[in-house]
């Protein structure tokens, strides 16, 4: 049975929640949505890991909970949850009357998506009416699901009483036995319910805390980051001490750069590590984190961009109109990416939806667009400098840096052309496991490239010789008149003459002499 377009679109919207929304889904009298014949709340979705085999053994009856947090079970929680309907339609009834309103939580995994509701000639049916009752064995003007062997998708009834307004669900959790991406929706057949709100909040939890299944290897990764960065940064600064005396400027900057990496990379560990625990995402810590990491963004490619420039090494400073336009970039990208992340990082994210994101993205990828043409167009212009000043030393360590930066630009373009596949192939993500590697690997390949670079301008004894100097303009003036010889020897340089106020001319050793 395939699932009609409006229910794919339905699951579409989900995976449109923020894979950073927090364990605590809150709901805040929000209303439902009509959908075909039913009304419908999404209440969330998480990718779960099953509970361990001994929390099964302890925990696995329905509704009970295991104490703390780190327990082995995997868990969605109603607690604290209440429906409202208006008090029109409560009026209607009697307090002497029983139940007279009724909601439904239905628990799902995604592969169990078809199990929910019934695909009829007349159009996809959520609600059971009565000429469908042989067909899928449903109960009248409630929802329609096909229950397997092993009890799932799971069905709570949360009724109203007499003429009250409020319905609250006794408080109990739901073990977690098969891994997989499970969805809440809250679902009523009532017309007269159109209007019902939702308030209070579920709770997800996984066997090792309350980190999202998605999230969960980024505190193993942000750990083994933040010791990479610490190794990194040790080095450097050892070699830094040493060779204090030929540090030249370009070298500061890269400190700068491996300084922020190592606390970006510790800001997120320490995130995720408190998320995991609380089951929350305090905006300060979140934010701290996001803001490290768009500083060392622009950072990064601010130093890419004055490498490539030749800053240090061919140049001797940048113009006033270089370091205007390379300002003005780098606070333009900061402002972008810093809105991009703080929107996807920071708070519980639960309508971010695909086409959102993607226009969020679009001015940080212009904007690295504009980054990556500027670099390999300043490359090409440095090379050239160095090969006409024939500086074989400089203009090798310049090649190797254009070959790593092309590499760099060759897998990272690969890598986004991966991602939108896996946006295509996997529309449900079913594949909520390996998730993180696609936000991860940039880390990684960052990390790499500052490596590399780190490698290439690493304070040595003779660092120096990379540097600029003032040397490097004579030569090349020389060349530029003529003066350089066949064999490559440099004809005997001329001594200044001074002839009046503060203009020189250049003469020869003997001219010189004479004038003398």
């Amino acid at each position: 049975m395939h699932l009609p377009a409006f229910v794919t679109a339905i699951l579409l919207l989900d995976t449109g929640i923020s894979t950073v929304s927090a364990a605590v889904h809150q709901y805040n009298e929000d209303y439902f949505y009509a959908v075909a014949d039913a009304y419908i709340f999404r209440g969330g979705r998480e990718g779960l890991y099953a509970s361990s085999a001994e929390a099964l053994k302890k925990w696995a009856d329905f509704g009970q909970v295991a104490p703390g947090v780190a327990n082995g079970q995997s868990e969605v929680r109603l607690d604290r949850l209440e429906f409202h309907r208006p008090s029109n339609v409560a009026n209607q009834y009697g307090p002497e009357e029983g139940w007279t309103g009724l909601i439904q939580a239905v628990i799902f995994e995604v592969n169990d998506r078809e199990k929910i509701g019934y695909s009829s000639p007349q159009g996809y049916r959520y609600c059971c009416v009565k000429e469908l009752v042989p067909k899928t064995k449903c109960h009248l003007d409630r929802l329609i699901y096909q229950e397997g062997a092993d009890g799932w998708p799971q069905v709570i009834d949360i009724y109203f009483e007499h003429n009250q307004t409020v319905a609250k669900p006794v408080e109990h959790s739901i073990t977690i036995k098969d891994s997989g991406m499970y969805y809440l929706w809250f679902v009523n057949c009532d017309e007269d319910l159109s209007a019902a709100t939702v308030a209070g909040q579920t709770t997800w939890k996984n066997p090792g805390g309350y980190l999202p299944g998605m999230m969960y290897p980024h505190i193993a990764f942000f750990a083994v980051m933040s010791l990479l960065y610490l190794v990194l940064m040790t080095i450097w600064g050892l070699l830094y001490a040493r060779h204090w005396t030929n540090i030249f400027s370009l070298q500061h900057y890269m400190t700068a750069v491996i300084v922020l990496g190592m606390l970006e990379m510790s800001a997120w560990y320490f995130d995720y590590v408190n998320f995991n625990v609380s089951g929350h995402r305090p905006m300060l810590p979140t934010l701290w984190a996001v803001l490290m990491g768009c500083i060392r963004k622009t950072a990064s490619r601010t130093l890419i961009l004055m490498v490539s420039l030749g800053y240090g090494v061919v140049l001797p400073f940048l113009s006033d109109l270089q370091k205007k336009q390379i300002l003005a970039l780098s606070i333009v990208y900061f402002m972008s990416v810093s809105a991009l992340d703080i929107v996807s990082n920071v708070g519980a994210i639960d309508d971010l939806t695909s086409t959102a994101r993607l226009i969020m993205n679009l001015p940080v990828a212009l904007l690295d667009a504009i980054f990556i043409l500027w670099v390999f167009a300043s490359l090409s212009a440095t090379l050239r400098t160095l090969q006409f000043r024939n500086a074989t030393g400089k203009l090798q360590l310049y090649r190797r840096f254009t070959n790593a930066l092309a590499a760099w630009v060759w897998v990272s373009v690969a890598w986004v052309a991966y991602e939108m596949y896996l946006k295509v192939a996997d529309q449900y993500n079913e594949r909520w496991r390996s998730d993180w590697i696609t936000s991860d690997f940039w880390h990684v390949l960052n990390c790499i490239f500052l490596c590399v670079i780190a490698f290439l301008w690493r304070p040595s004894a003779h660092a120096t010789r990379f540097a600029y100097s003032a040397l490097d303009d004579e030569d090349a003036s020389a060349a530029e008149n003529g003066k350089v010889a066949s064999n490559g020897h440099r004809s005997p340089r001329k001594k200044p003459a001074k002839v009046s106020g503060n203009e020189f001319v250049d003469a020869s050793p003997e001219e010189a002499a004479k004038q003398n």
